[in-house]
C-alpha cells in the first residue's frame, strides 16, 4: 500500500514537474517572443528615421515635382513662372518674394537629352541653377553661370550618356533622370517697364527634347501667380511613399548601396511596389514625426556664425558650399548636414556668394528665441553691400516656408513705401501687430509659431565678405 502510494506520489510529482516546466518554458518563450517583437519594431522605427534623414533631398524634390504636376497642371519641360513676386501661396522651402520665379522639370529617361534655351540677360537679371533629383546643383545659369549672361543652349544628358554631343550646346551631365531648374527673373527696377523686361526674358526660356531640336514644339508658359502651389513635404507615412517612388525612378548612386538594404526592411525596394501593412504604416507615421522634430532642431542648431559678435549664421552649413552641395567630403557622405539643408532650402547654386548670399538667425540680441507672439525691431544699416537689392523674409520653423494667409512676408530695398531714417538706415518691425505708425515697415508673424528670417544680399559686395559692414541683431520691443 505504502509502495503504491509512493509510486503514485512520484508519478504525480513528475507529471507536475513536467507541467510546471512546460508552463515555465511557454512563459519564457512568450517573453522572448514579446522582446523580439519589441526589438523588431524599435529597429524598424530607427531605420525609418535614418531613411527619412537620408532621403530628405529627394523627397523634397518629389514634393516640388508633384506640385508642378498637380497645382500648376504642368508637364515635363513646361515653364511655370510667377508674373508677380511670390506671396504665401508659393509654398516651397525658403523662397524670396522680391523676384519672379521660373520653375521647370525635366526627365531624360522618357525624353532623352533635353535642351534648355536660356536668353541673354539683357534688360533684366537672370539667376538660377540646374539641379538633379538629389538637389545637387549641376550648373549655374545666367550672368553668374556658364553662359555668363550671354545666353546659350544647355544640353541635359541622362546618367551614363555615351553618345556624341552636338556642337553649339553646353553639356550638363546629370546623375539622375529627373532634374529641375529654378530661376529668378530680377527686374532692374519695379517700374512697369522694368517688370515687362523681366517677364519678356522669362518668355524666351525654352525646354524641349534634343530629338525635336530641328522643329521644337510650341513652348508652354504657365503663370502660377495666385495658385496655391504646395510643395512642402508632409511628415507622415506618405513621406515613405514618395521615397519609394523616387527609388524606383532613379539609379542607385554608388555611395548609397548599403542604404538599399536598410530601405528593404521598410518595404522599399527597387522594382517592387511599396505596400506596407497597417502595423508598418503606424511605425512609419511615428518615425516621420520624429524625423520632423529632428529636422527642426537641426535647422535651429546648425549653421556657422558669420560675425563673431552677432547672432547671424550662414545657414547652409560649411560643408554644403565647400562640396558644391554634394556633401561628399573626406571619404564620407554628410547625410545629417544634407538632410537639414534640404529640409530648409531647395535649388542651391554651385557657387554660393557669386550672385546671392544669405544669412539667418533664430535669436534676438538677448539670446532668446524668436517667437511669433513677440514684437521685434531690426535696424538695417545704410549702404547695404548688395549691388542689386537686399531683402529680409520671414519663415516658420515648422516647415521653412511662408506663413499661410499672411498679407506680407518680407521687406526689401525695392519697397518705396518703407520709411527710411535720416542716415539711410531702415527700421523693420516683426510681430503679430504693427506698432503704431510703423505699418509700412512691418512684417507679420503668427502668435504661437516660432519663426526665423533670412537676410538676402543679391549681388553681394566686398564689404560683406570683408566684414567691414555688419547687420545688428533683432531687438525686442517691450
Amino acid at each position: 500500500m505504502k509502495a503504491n502510494y509512493r509510486q503514485n506520489f512520484l508519478a504525480v510529482a513528475l507529471i507536475g514537474a513536467f507541467v510546471i516546466g512546460g508552463l515555465a518554458s511557454q512563459a519564457l518563450a512568450q517573453e522572448v517572443h514579446y522582446d523580439k517583437q519589441a526589438l523588431q519594431q524599435r529597429t524598424l522605427e530607427r531605420r525609418a528615421v535614418e531613411a527619412a534623414i537620408w532621403g530628405m533631398p529627394i523627397v523634397s524634390f518629389d514634393a516640388m515635382r508633384q506640385a508642378y504636376f498637380r497645382d500648376a497642371k504642368a508637364k515635363y519641360n513646361d515653364i511655370a513662372f510667377l508674373s508677380e513676386p511670390s506671396d504665401w501661396k508659393f509654398l516651397v522651402t525658403t523662397p524670396n518674394n522680391s523676384t519672379r520665379y521660373v520653375y521647370v522639370n525635366f526627365n531624360t529617361k522618357s525624353d532623352g537629352p533635353v535642351v534648355l534655351e536660356i536668353p541673354a540677360a539683357v534688360g533684366a537679371g537672370l539667376f538660377g541653377t540646374i539641379v538633379d533629383a538629389w538637389q545637387v546643383p549641376a550648373m549655374d545659369v545666367g550672368p553668374a553661370g556658364e553662359d555668363q549672361g550671354k545666353g546659350g543652349k544647355y544640353l541635359l544628358l541622362p546618367p551614363g550618356h555615351k553618345g556624341e554631343i552636338p556642337p553649339g550646346y553646353i553639356p550638363v551631365v546629370m546623375n539622375t533622370y529627373n532634374s529641375y531648374a529654378l530661376f529668378r527673373a530680377i527686374s532692374e527696377t519695379t517700374s512697369k517697364e522694368g517688370v515687362a523686361k523681366a517677364l519678356a526674358l522669362v518668355k524666351q526660356i525654352k525646354a524641349y527634347p534634343l530629338a525635336n531640336a530641328a522643329n521644337p514644339p510650341e513652348q508652354r508658359y504657365i503663370d502660377i501667380h495666385g495658385t496655391v502651389f504646395d510643395a512642402i513635404v508632409r511628415f507622415d507615412a506618405s513621406f515613405y511613399e514618395s521615397l519609394a517612388r523616387m527609388i524606383n525612378e532613379e539609379p542607385v548612386q554608388p555611395h548609397d548601396l548599403s542604404v538599399m538594404n536598410l530601405l528593404r526592411s521598410l518595404g522599399i525596394e527597387k522594382g517592387h511596389e511599396f505596400k506596407p501593412d497597417a502595423a508598418t504604416r503606424k511605425v512609419l507615421q511615428a518615425a516621420a514625426q520624429e524625423s520632423h522634430q529632428w529636422f527642426m532642431n537641426g535647422l535651429i542648431t546648425s549653421g556657422d556664425r558669420f560675425w563673431p559678435n552677432r547672432n547671424w549664421d550662414i545657414p547652409f552649413l560649411t560643408v554644403g558650399p565647400k562640396t558644391g552641395f554634394s556633401f561628399m567630403t573626406d571619404g564620407m557622405l554628410d547625410v545629417d548636414g544634407r538632410g537639414i539643408t534640404f529640409f530648409t532650402y531647395c535649388a542651391p547654386a554651385t557657387k554660393l556668394g557669386n550672385a546671392t548670399f544669405y544669412l539667418g538667425t533664430f535669436s534676438d540680441n538677448e539670446g532668446q528665441r524668436l517667437h511669433g507672439a513677440n514684437t521685434y525691431r531690426l535696424r538695417v544699416p545704410p549702404n547695404v553691400p548688395a549691388k542689386q537689392f537686399w531683402a529680409v523674409t520671414v519663415y516658420g520653423v515648422e516647415d521653412a516656408a511662408f506663413f499661410r494667409n499672411v498679407s506680407r512676408n518680407s521687406l526689401d530695398s525695392y519697397d518705396q513705401k518703407a520709411k527710411r531714417n535720416a542716415d539711410g538706415s531702415v527700421d523693420i518691425y516683426f510681430g503679430p501687430k504693427a506698432p503704431a505708425g510703423s505699418e509700412t515697415n512691418w512684417v507679420p508673424t503668427v502668435a504661437g509659431k516660432d519663426w526665423f528670417p533670412l537676410f538676402r544680399f543679391y549681388g553681394p559686395e566686398k564689404p560683406l565678405f570683408e566684414k567691414t559692414w555688419s547687420l545688428p541683431d533683432f531687438e525686442p520691443v517691450k
